[in-house]
């Protein structure tokens, strides 16, 4: 079993832990709606990809 040989402290410990954050996502604006979408995905507000109609999308 791996026994440690020098105790770490406790800021060299939490510094360590300290990169666990989370990151807002990347998104971009659709070609078509001008809504913010995740890239290379279908957006989800108008169904369109690359320029083309994928997801038929209902009229309010």
């Amino acid at each position: 079993m791996a026994v440690q040989q020098v105790k770490l402290s406790k800021s060299r410990r939490n510094s360590r832990r300290a990169n666990w954050k989370l990151e807002a996502p990347n998104l971009v604006e659709c070609p078509q709606c001008h809504e913010l979408k995740m890239p290379h995905r279908v957006c989800p507000s108008c169904g369109a990809y690359k320029g083309k109609q994928v997801v038929a999308k209902e009229e309010e």
